[in-house]
């Protein structure tokens, strides 16, 4: 990624030199060959910050041990939620949920904690969601003069980073999730546009908007996907950029201007939670899944109260799993009719594959191949580039393993692959071959982890869902500095800009530094 300027901008060596001297110059933000320009180095612009990797590019200092009491810049009350914060041009943006059918994007200023303004909007009726996630489960995504926010029941909305006030609205279907995992998808701006991926159980797609004005650049259907949580990357290759996708069973290459797609390579599973890391046009993905029929048996089929445990399915068994809200009948269109091949109205055996997944891709394992319901895991590498099905030809490396987590996604730096999951149990392998560095290592006090680590001064920030941030070392042995406990649980990844580690835990935006609480 040695072309890739923060936020996902591509440029010559020329163009950033210029923009440099122009910058240090006039002191302002210029306008280049319209389109507005990145914001300052150490900005985090959307989710995982610069291409959603984790790592920061920032140089100040970061605070090694910190509490809700100490190190606290500043801390606000910002409603339920899981999405991260962003900034950009010193403000922080956050969303949440402030009441049962309001969901709020506050602004606040990054040095100080000051509210600069609030929206709030009604959702509407929102269906049920797993409890560990939040109906505000988005990350926006801000180049310093717009917001770019995703909400299930409102699509994609931009607003003035500077008021708060309306730019432009999307509106896309309100996805649907069978297992009630819920919503979990984010923006991701790439040049003049914002990238969004959708991949539900009704209607996946990838989408790309114009930054500036809204308008649909292009659509890319994804039908043969069952639902994913993977977010779009950048992986340049020979000077030209791919925006690359992990979903089901594939891995896809994109034309960035038009949305076609460039390759795929047919190595992952059926279900994909993880975001991979593009390094110097390779892309690093770790990935937990289990077969699609075993997954549908095991929730549904054996569920205390919607299911009779007689291994099969019908249309009613489901609806009862779902609860009061009625399926949408375009669900069953897609999928149970098509699996139900001797039309007895059950699903059973072989007809659980045929609904649920694509007949070209049962991506890691079919109801007669897997007798259970647990996951494979698996560590992997594919080099950018090449047209068509480059599975063979740029598939570095794959790898079983024990040691990946389902929603965890990698951290890459100085060539290593650092992954920790339940428990925080961590394990570290080389880029270049996948091979183990040594033997999996507790790090923390154990919990759940859902939030991704990220790396800033020289130090990886682990949050764990029991409200501990650990921070290890970046080096070869990962020392263990300090262990954190702000006090409530930490489902979002963190963010780095400014000198501050912004934490979001499950109701408040703490703003942890080295240096005083701003007065």
């Amino acid at each position: 990624m040695k072309d890739l300027i923060h936020g996902g901008r591509s440029s010559t060596r020329s163009t950033r030199r210029h923009f440099h001297q122009a910058v240090q110059a006039a002191g302002v933000l210029l306008i280049l060959f319209g389109i507005s320009t990145v914001s300052q180095a150490e900005d985090w612009v959307q989710f995982r910050g610069p291409n959603s990797s984790g790592l920061s590019t920032g140089s100040k200092p970061l605070p090694v041990k910190f509490s809700a009491t100490e190190n606290v810049r500043w801390s606000a009350k910002v409603g339920d939620g899981v999405g991260g914060a962003v900034i950009a041009a010193g403000r922080v943006f956050v969303n949440g949920m402030t009441a049962d059918e309001t969901v709020s994007l506050f602004a606040f200023d990054a040095i100080t904690g000051k509210k600069l303004w609030q929206r709030d909007w009604k959702t509407g009726p929102l269906m049920e969601v797993h409890a560990t996630n939040s109906q505000a489960s988005s990350t926006p995504a801000t180049d310093g003069e717009r917001v770019y926010f995703y909400f299930s029941t409102l699509g994609l909305l931009a607003v003035d980073a500077a008021t708060g006030k309306d730019v432009w609205e999307q509106k896309l279907p309100t996805p649907f999730f069978i297992f009630k995992w819920g919503p979990g998808m984010s923006p991701v701006l790439y040049k003049d546009m914002v990238l969004f991926l959708q991949d539900d159980d009704l209607n996946p797609a990838f989408y790309a908007f114009d930054k500036v004005t809204g308008k649909l650049r292009w659509k890319e259907e994804r039908r043969e996907m069952a639902v994913n949580y993977s977010h779009p990357v950048i992986c340049t290759v020979d000077g030209h950029d791919e925006i690359v996708v992990a979903g089901t069973g594939k891995v896809i290459g994109y034309d960035p201007q038009t949305g076609k797609r460039l390759w795929f390579a047919k190595v992952l599973l059926r279900n994909i939670k993880t975001t991979p890391v593009s390094v110097d046009g390779v892309v690093y993905i770790s990935v937990q899944s289990g077969a699609i029929a075993n997954q549908w048996l095991a929730s549904v089929d054996r569920d205390e109260k919607a299911g009779n445990n007689d291994n099969k399915l019908d249309k009613a068994e489901i609806q009862k799993f779902v609860g009061k809200q009625p399926i949408p009948e375009a669900f069953f269109k897609k999928t149970f009719d098509k699996g139900d091949l001797n039309k007895d109205g059950f699903l059973e055996g072989a007809e659980l594959d045929a609904a649920f997944l694509d007949p070209d891709n049962f991506a890691g394992g079919d109801f007669r191949a897997s007798g259970d319901a647990a996951a494979e895991q698996f560590i992997l590498a594919v080099r950018g580039g090449g047209k068509g099905d480059v599975t063979k030809s740029h598939l570095l490396w794959k790898h079983k393993t024990k040691n990946t987590d389902h929603i965890v996604s990698p951290f890459i730096s100085d060539g290593r692959m650092f992954l920790v999951k339940e428990g925080g149990i961590s394990t570290v392998f080389d880029t270049e071959a996948g091979k183990a560095l040594g033997s999996p290592k507790r790090v923390g006090n154990g919990g759940g982890y859902f939030a991704s680590p990220i790396l800033g001064d020289g130090k990886i920030y682990l949050a764990s869902e029991n409200g501990n941030v650990t921070v290890l070392k970046n080096d070869a042995d990962y020392e263990e500095l300090q262990l954190n406990d702000v006090g409530e649980t930490i489902i979002a990844t963190p963010a780095i800009a400014d000198g501050g580690l912004f934490v979001r835990t499950r109701t408040q935006l703490f703003c942890f530094a080295a240096d005083k609480p701003a007065k």
